[in-house]
């Protein structure tokens, strides 16, 4: 702990000019670096340091520093469903007065939702992210709409002896969470209940693990569908095997990158809905940026979160990154218009969005259904309904072993 305190900085720079230490994801594009170089001022020097690659780490490496109430720390990267747990537990500081005014002026709803807890605001969003279907139009020449529609297209490819595989994340981990979540908000239901203390299950729930079911068992299903991820779902598309895939927009530069062939047949729609007449709700991402509790520099510290996710900014992330931006008025702008070409279709899906589950017990929720939906096919709708419901409500008494 003092050791990762010591190589962070804290306190003042040279000159007398003050540290800000900003622990975010690990960013290659150069979006974050740029970011904290252009906010830093003669007043203050936004020192950005790299969270761990995976999620889990990046919680683990927060959750330790700041219950041992670590001062060095002041601006921090929080992924959507970690604000109700650090709020909860007093770690970070509340927006309120002018700062809160500047984080919600002109920010998309969803995205405020994730940023609040109990009617309090505890951080300001950062940039978004959420799934679009992403499909080859050389074999699709017009999208699906639905799961099931797309699923018989896939199945009709596969007999006529074309790419045809449907790439989703199936693996144990947060991304099947992320399926699961969108396709029970899409089938017009939730997790849990709007005060988060009752598991809200019931038919949409059941019908998300039809489908489920239903894929894992067709042709259209990759052979690795159990252990896939994001990454390994952009690689099977860039190799030609699939024709369809429900992704981040990230997928995007890539295959112009390492495809540029096949790039020009890989276009985009929204992802597909459960009810032909109802729009999907897909599961929205994204980092918020929170101010620690324990920070010497508080006052600063929220000056420099707002550069942070400035408009400059935002359209950097989303043009060298592909991080979908937070204020709703990006999406008319003619920055994004060239190099972001699909922006109005992640509008669309933003303003329809769903969150995950707000609770502090999230975590504990996310391996529960993570752990009973995967492998999909090992899904049985009507037993693995019952054992994440009961499983769920033990997580919410805090009662029980989770998986």
């Amino acid at each position: 702990m003092l050791a990762a305190a010591g190589l962070s900085g804290c306190g003042s720079g040279s000159g007398g000019r003050t540290t800000l230490s900003f622990y975010n994801f690990p960013d290659n594009s150069g979006a974050i670096q740029q970011a904290a170089n252009d906010c830093s001022t003669s007043k203050y020097k936004i020192s950005y340091n790299k969270l761990p690659t995976d999620a889990d780490g990046q919680r683990q490496q927060l959750v330790r520093r700041l219950a041992a109430g670590d001062s060095s720390m002041d601006i921090l990267g929080l992924d959507v469903t970690w604000e109700a747990e650090f709020a909860e537990a007093g770690w970070i500081r509340a927006w309120t007065g002018a700062n809160k005014a500047a984080a919600t002026q002109g920010t998309l709803k969803a995205p405020i939702e994730t940023a609040t807890w109990k009617g309090k605001l505890y951080a300001v969003p950062y940039n978004s992210n959420t799934q679009l279907l992403w499909y080859r139009s050389d074999l699709v020449p017009k999208p699906p709409k639905t799961w099931d529609e797309m699923i018989s297209m896939a199945e009709q490819l596969a007999k006529q002896g074309k790419p045809h595989l449907i790439e989703i994340q199936g693996a144990q981990y947060e991304g099947v969470t992320v399926w699961f979540n969108s396709l029970v908000a899409s089938a017009g239901g939730s997790i849990l209940n709007a005060s988060a203390t009752k598991t809200s299950l019931g038919p949409p729930a059941l019908k998300a693990l039809q489908i489920m079911k239903r894929l894992a068992d067709s042709p259209a299903a990759d052979p690795s569908l159990s252990v896939q991820q994001e990454d390994q779902n952009r690689l099977a598309m860039e190799s030609g095997k699939a024709a369809f895939e429900l992704n981040y927009p990230f997928v995007y530069p890539s295959m112009k990158a390492d495809n540029p062939k096949l790039a020009k047949n890989f276009k985009w729609a929204q992802y597909p809905g459960v009810n032909a007449n109802e729009p999907s709700h897909v599961t929205i991402g994204g980092i918020d940026l929170a101010i620690s509790k324990y920070s010497k520099h508080a006052d600063l510290a929220f000056k420099a979160a707002l550069c942070l996710r400035s408009r400059k900014n935002q359209i950097v992330a989303a043009v060298k990154g592909g991080l979908p931006p937070t204020l709703e008025s990006l999406y008319g702008s003619k920055e994004l218009a060239k190099d972001y070409p699909f922006h109005q279709a992640i509008l669309t899906a933003l303003k329809n969005a769903s969150v995950r589950p707000k609770t502090p017990a999230y975590q504990n929720i996310s391996i529960v259904v993570s752990h009973s939906v995967s492998p999909p096919a090992s899904i049985n709708p009507k037993s693995t309904l019952k054992t994440i419901d009961s499983q769920i409500k033990d997580a919410l008494a805090s009662k029980g072993l989770i998986p």
